[in-house]
């Protein structure tokens, strides 16, 4: 197949650096266009991200000397350039929903990494191995903005993607509530452990807006596609705690879960380790083998060790036994600005490009 052409908008900031990354060398996608903010534009790439380029590998060739383009002002002229965009840029809600409209109008798909179209009901937040089927409201949310090519997609927030993963397996077992709290690195705010001194030695248990979303995006992620829109999931009943700690990326999650039926902590693990998603099935350029590694270790999984299982896109899971209070609890790790961020969004694309959506 031809390769896509694809921009990045917001690609001078930390996801949109993971994006360029992630897709110089992509064997689906080229990027064609960066669009940044009107003090980026017209600047090379290079230029543009000089001093603030936070990724642990160099600026790849083909994007050093490209131009950035304005992701507002130049919207138009952008979208006759690529077959689609992935969004992060750094707006209020607002703005970023009139923008990700916009270039949907403008018959552009649109991969956002941002929280705006989250709850819009007929806009699919997809985890590409808990959720495929809701890219099945696309079609409904093209007749209500009127385009032929033109959607929006997003991906949800990082902090559920270190425990939705491992909680989906379990679904046959009805969970009704879940207790969970999120130790977040600092790469989730945009920041890393040099420019933000005040994380040094020290944590802070408040990330705002986190906690909310936490509870409520898994219930629209296990809900389903009824009448042209995704209605959620009315349990399990979801209580969270996000809580900033100095670890540069991989946030981790102390779950605990009460079920309808219940099983053995043996079984859980088997379940879990036996689980595959669409993507696996499809064999997608980005996805883990193994989408959940379950540990038998007491101490794992570990940060250091274990954010970056499968190139950062497997989700590790660990310490699952029985609780006093709940049924059980378990330990589990994502690494946020790959598989909970730009990686999330990649493997989205390449789902919806494999399921006839991005031509």
């Amino acid at each position: 197949m031809s390769l896509l052409r694809i921009g990045i908008l917001g690609a001078t900031g930390m996801v949109g650096q993971r994006f360029v990354t992630l897709l110089a060398q992509h064997p689906w996608f080229r990027i064609e266009v960066l669009g940044a903010s009107a003090r980026s534009a017209g600047k090379t790439y290079e230029e543009a991200v000089s001093g603030r380029w936070r990724m642990e590998e160099p600026l790849p060739e083909c994007v050093r000397h490209m131009p950035v383009l304005d992701a507002v002002a130049d919207a138009e002229i952008i979208a006759r350039m690529v077959d689609l965009v992935f969004c992060a840029v750094d707006m209020n809600k607002s703005e970023v929903r009139a923008l990700e409209e916009r270039y949907a109008l403008l018959e552009c798909p649109v991969i956002s990494n941002n929280s705006a179209h989250r709850t819009t009901p007929d806009v699919p937040m997809v985890i590409p191995e808990v959720n495929p089927s809701h890219c099945d409201v696309i079609p409904a949310q093209r007749a209500r903005l009127g385009t032929k090519r033109g959607f929006i997609a997003v991906k949800s927030n990082c902090s559920i993607q270190s425990y939705v993963p491992p909680l989906t397996p379990l679904l046959p077992l009805r969970p009704t509530r879940v207790a969970v709290s999120m130790y977040q690195a600092v790469s989730g705010a945009g920041k890393t452990l040099d420019t933000w001194p005040q994380m040094r030695d020290n944590i802070i248990p408040f990330i705002g807006g986190e906690e909310q979303k936490s509870e409520a995006e898994p219930l629209k992620v296990w809900g389903e596609v009824r009448g042209g829109v995704i209605v959620p999931a009315e349990l399990p009943l979801i209580s969270a705690q996000c809580i900033r700690v100095p670890v540069s990326d991989g946030h981790m999650a102390a779950v605990f879960a009460s079920f309808a039926r219940t099983a053995e902590p043996e079984e859980m693990k088997q379940m879990m380790r036996a689980y595959r998603g669409e993507p696996q099935q499809l064999g997608l350029p980005s996805a883990p083998k193994q989408f959940l590694h379950v540990f038998d270790e007491d101490d794992r999984p570990q940060t250091l060790p274990d954010r970056m299982l499968e190139n950062g896109m497997a989700i590790a899971v660990g310490r699952l036994r029985r609780d006093s209070l709940f049924d059980v609890k378990f330990v589990s790790l994502s690494h946020n600005t790959l598989r909970g961020a730009a990686g999330g969004g990649v493997l989205l694309a390449e789902l919806l490009c494999a399921k006839g959506y991005l031509t």
